[in-house]
């Protein structure tokens, strides 16, 4: 195992998926079509399905809808001097960043995903007008974007395997069969969790159980998240956010088709072309191989309160990088409420004090100005 194991590619459909093509990917409803009658499982026994699955090797299309209620913005009035300095970006680059961010968590995407084995991974994500690729291997990741002409390349250090496995080994007692695991992720779920199957359907031309989780919480922003299980497999094929209020999903992700034999090899290789600009990145540090001992303090003063879907996060003032608060760009992103300014989506909230601290939460904006009010 080198960077991805394979209990992670179990679940690179419902969470990896989602998190690197949101990055740079139409909504695809669990179908209808003749009915779908499967052998009944309880949501145990569908989670040690996904447990059980030992499924690395596939490759398919993968689509993305996101209806969260983000504002149009306009990226040349934020082009101000101010979002420079200790960024270390210039204020095009710090708007054009934000812009790419919300364009990218809007609308429809589209890409195809290619996974073998335990640490091969390829994205692409195609638009009208650019191309976005990520590739990762045993000794090398790249970020390949077509609009900027600039692939970022890094290296993976070679003895990372047996780093990692001496992470596992540390934790050998916290390693438990599939059974066990089902059982204990539903333990842990209860207390804030109603965990329910729903109906039988297809994706992807494949039969699925249907996983629901429902917060049993009031005045939370997400009212349900559905995950689509390959009845044969075990494979997450799609997951879908609902958000209270809102007949469309706010946030969904699936399998438009997959194909579960071995991907070629030579994907999992990348090649940048005449004219690519290449970008080293050194390999983030990795964090001590134990978990015994006090950790060290990162200095981002972050603090959670709540637990759950209603866990809201705190930072403290002068966390927002340098200009942010003085950029105009701010003024069509949020709001004018009692107390700051309110960046609201259908499935989170962020509050901006005043006094510039930052409060965000799938919650409320009385829930963050309360949260705001306490300190």
């Amino acid at each position: 195992m080198l960077i991805v194991s394979r209990n992670s590619l179990k679940w690179l459909p419902a969470l990896a998926v989602p998190a690197l093509v949101a990055a740079g990917i139409v909504a695809v409803p669990l179908s209808a079509g003749a009915a779908v009658d499967l052998p009944d499982k309880t949501a145990e026994e569908v989670l040690l399905l996904i447990s059980d699955s030992t499924e690395d090797s596939f490759s398919g299309t993968v689509t993305k809808t996101a209806e969260l209620g983000l504002p149009d913005v306009d990226a040349a009035t934020g082009m101000t001097s101010s979002m420079g300095g200790a960024s270390g970006l210039s204020a095009e680059e710090s708007s054009e960043l934000v812009s790419s961010a919300l364009e990218l968590l809007s609308g429809t995407h589209e890409g195809n995903v290619y996974v073998s084995g335990d640490s091969n991974v390829r994205i692409q994500i195609k638009d009208e007008l650019a191309e976005r690729i990520a590739v990762l291997n045993g000794t090398d990741a790249w970020y390949y974007d077509s609009e900027s002409n600039v692939a970022t390349h890094v290296a993976i250090p070679a003895d990372l395997e047996s780093s990692l496995e001496g992470k596992l080994d540390g934790r050998a007692d916290e390693t438990m069969n599939p059974a066990e695991l089902a059982n204990q992720l539903l333990t842990e779920l209860e207390p804030t969790t109603k965990v329910a199957v729903g109906t039988d359907a297809r994706v992807a031309g494949r039969t699925v159980y249907e996983l629901i989780l429902t917060p049993k919480a009031s005045g939370t922003l997400a009212e349900s998240v559905s995950i689509a299980v390959d009845s044969e497999t075990g494979l997450p094929l799609q997951v879908s956010v609902a958000a209270a209020g809102q007949d469309e999903p706010a946030f969904q992700v699936g399998f438009t088709s997959i194909d579960l034999s071995d991907p070629a090899a030579d994907l999992f290789t990348y090649t940048p072309g005449d004219g690519v600009t290449v970008e080293e990145q050194p390999f983030p540090s990795m964090p001590p191989a134990s978990d015994d001992g006090p950790k060290p303090d990162d200095g981002s003063g972050l603090v959670t309160t709540g637990t759950g879907w209603e866990t809201i996060v705190a930072l403290p003032a002068g966390s927002a990088p340098e200009g942010f608060e003085g950029n105009p760009m701010l003024d069509q992103l949020t709001t004018k409420v009692d107390g700051g300014r309110l960046l609201s989506t259908s499935l989170l909230n962020v509050f901006l004090t005043d006094d510039g601290r930052v409060f965000a939460g799938s919650v409320t904006v009385d829930r963050l100005q309360a949260a705001a009010n306490a300190e």
